[in-house]
């Protein structure tokens, strides 16, 4: 429909930029524009705020709405990879664990706190948790990849099997720990899975988008191979893409943008899998144009959800993960079944 609409893009950023202001101007706390320009100017005067408004606003809703829209912008770009990697359009970032994993190791944390070493925590300081969900990531999706690994091969069958059955492993442990915990300790289980913007702070603005910033290059550098691996493993391979070598960096990619996002604000569902997917049937499947398309419409949506989740029972707050799932799982069927009817007039080049 604009696959060569030279307007897509402005619209795109224009509405991203629509949609930051209203984030940061609208919540339990109106903030006007005078308050956001006082606030940054005396930011970089090296002054205190001057009101409640200011600091809200510098201390409090920038940092979560710049956080929220590079999380949207990761797990978007995570999807077009994964879907690219698995050439299929109904894949998700997680399906290879690494979500899974960081929800299991936040829970350990949540549940086994008391039991861990002074020094550990204290070295660790408030990061405690995103460091152990960082590795939970890691270690899942390490395992998923070695177990798929054959004759120094990776086969993207056994990387969506071992995927999924390793995904039920995790959440058994996840839910193994909600069981033993106790109530407050299974209340931030269940918010952590639902994902959360209302830790946010500007060292992990900084954490989230240096690494973000850095995997969207390499992202686009790869962008003609992925196009090329559409065709198929065989086809690309003639073309002069390196499969496997492809398939390894395309996994730590993911791995690397989904676990750091995941580690800071939980786990955030159907985003990686909407975005990309409408997009797809929008502009096409050339990754050149999906890559970053994806980057600026998951930030705009996402930062749309969390205002929502802010707005909707102010001044408390809803978990993230319900707007999404509860707006992403009806628009996926939907797409679902649009894609099983273009199917039969080319499927994933649709």
């Amino acid at each position: 429909m604009f696959r060569q609409n030279k307007f897509f893009f402005p619209v795109l950023i224009i509405l991203l930029v629509t949609v930051l202001l209203c984030a940061i101007a609208f919540g339990a706390v109106a903030i006007l524009p005078s308050d956001m320009f006082s606030s940054i100017q005396h930011f970089f005067e090296g002054k205190d705020p001057a009101n409640i408004y200011e600091g809200v606003f510098i201390q409090l809703r920038l940092p979560r709405v710049l956080l929220c829209a590079i999380t949207g912008a990761i797990l978007s770009v995570s999807g077009v990879l994964m879907q690219g990697l698995f050439r299929n359009p109904i894949v998700e970032p997680g399906l290879v664990g690494t979500s899974s994993g960081a929800a299991l190791g936040a829970s350990v944390v949540f549940v086994m706190a008391a039991k861990f070493s002074p020094e550990m925590k204290s070295f660790t300081g408030p990061f405690l948790v995103p460091l152990v969900a960082f590795f939970g990531a890691l270690a899942a999706t390490y395992t998923v990849y070695s177990l798929a690994k054959n004759a120094k091969r990776v086969s993207i069958m056994s990387l969506l099997l071992i995927g999924i059955a390793v995904n039920a492993v995790c959440l058994s442990g996840t839910g193994f720990m909600s069981y033993i915990a106790r109530d407050p300790q299974a209340r931030s289980i269940t918010f952590w899975n639902l994902g959360t913007f209302s830790g946010a702070s500007w060292l992990q603005v900084f954490i989230v988008g240096t690494v973000a910033a850095i995997i969207f290059i390499l992202s686009l550098r790869y962008s003609k191979q992925l196009n090329a691996l559409l065709l198929g493993e065989e086809e690309a391979t003639y073309l002069g893409v390196d499969t496997d070598k492809l398939k390894r960096k395309i996994m730590l990619l993911n791995t690397a943008m989904v676990s750091v996002a995941t580690a800071f604000v939980g786990v955030i569902s159907f985003m990686g899998l909407i975005v990309p997917h409408v997009l797809r049937l929008l502009i096409g499947s050339d990754n050149k144009r999906l890559l970053p398309a994806s980057m600026i419409l998951g930030a705009t949506l996402l930062t749309l959800a969390d205002m929502c989740a802010r707005l909707i029972l102010a001044p408390a707050e809803v978990p993230i993960g319900i707007i999404t799932s509860l707006v992403g799982a009806p628009i996926f069927i939907i797409l679902l079944k649009k894609f099983n009817l273009l199917q039969q007039k080319g499927g994933y080049n649709a």
